[in-house]
């Protein structure tokens, strides 16, 4: 497939294959288990885990506009938002992707999209009103970035293997209990189920999360370096922080369960800590902003 402008990251690109493939090893244990304590119905553990993932993957795109209320806008609707994404296109020589807005105050954006010909950046309606024109350029230029580094289909899917080898388990923790006076093993087998399961869980989870936050810092440095304007993106992410913590709580809540796909987290300053949080901080990404602003006004 053909390369865009955006530079291109090594780092981002051998940390999302050791996630899928240790994602995607934990993924086959489970079913592989699965397999083994429900004899009787294996065929329906394989025909079950493996139409949800690839209903998942085609409707991916789907799913997230839908759970952010997003809506794709024309050019007549939407003439600066469809502007911004038009020069940034022409500049990094990639395919438009559709272009949605979503109806929250909360400023911000995301990008999804199995692959560059099904992809969609989204922007709310509190970030384009908030944003100077250069401010949301840079703002766009990191979703797209997101698109052009495949990142995004890569956390959607990391993202979803581990929520599906819950669902497995706690179907099978239903059997087990259901079956649990007749079968003396029954009890063995749950307690078995729920233990793996609670491992790909939790490996998962932490794998996703550490990409999460690579990702954000590579997107960052490939919006600035495309668009050269590294200033208008830290003055973005300082305003968008900034503004989202004027944002009632109620509002941000129903925001955070798509921390890791946005722009800026809902909530900067996670309570998990940092290895549970879904974004590098504020100073970091400021700080390899300012690095290369310096790096571009040298001669």
């Amino acid at each position: 497939m053909a390369q865009t402008r955006f530079a291109p990251d090594r780092g981002l690109t051998s940390r999302m294959v050791a996630t899928m493939f240790f994602i995607g090893l934990l993924y086959v244990v489970v079913v592989g288990v699965l397999v083994v304590l429900l004899k009787g119905a294996w065929a329906f553990v394989l025909l079950f885990s493996g139409a949800l993932f690839i209903g998942q993957f085609w409707f991916s795109d789907r799913i997230a506009a839908f759970s952010m209320g997003a809506r794709e806008v024309t050019p007549e609707q939407a003439p600066e938002l469809h502007a911004a994404v038009d020069r940034l296109c022409a500049l990094a020589d990639m395919p438009k992707p559709r272009v949605a807005v979503a109806d929250s105050d909360v400023p911000n954006a995301f990008a999804t999209g199995r692959n560059r010909k099904n992809a969609m950046v989204c922007a709310t309606t509190g970030l384009l009103r908030r944003l100077e024109p250069e401010e949301l350029e840079g703002v766009l230029a990191h979703e797209m970035s997101h698109v052009a580094h495949r990142d995004v289909a890569v956390m959607t899917i990391a993202s979803f293997l581990g929520v599906l080898a819950g669902l497995i388990t706690r179907s099978a923790i239903w059997s087990g209990f259901g079956r649990s006076n007749r079968d003396s093993n029954a009890a063995v087998a749950v307690l078995i189920v729920t233990a793996v399961s609670a491992v790909v869980y939790a490996v998962s989870f932490l794998l996703t999360r550490l990409l999460s936050r690579y990702r954000e810092l590579s997107a960052d440095r490939a919006a600035a370096l495309l668009t050269g304007r590294p200033s208008a993106l830290a003055s973005a992410l300082t305003k968008v922080t900034g503004q989202i913590a004027r944002i009632p709580t109620r509002d941000l809540r129903k925001a955070e369960p798509f921390n890791a796909f946005f722009f800026a987290p809902a909530f900067s300053k996670e309570s998990a800590g940092r290895l549970l949080a879904s974004h590098p901080t504020l100073e970091q990404r400021l700080d390899q902003l300012s690095r290369i602003s310096a790096q571009l006004g040298r001669p």
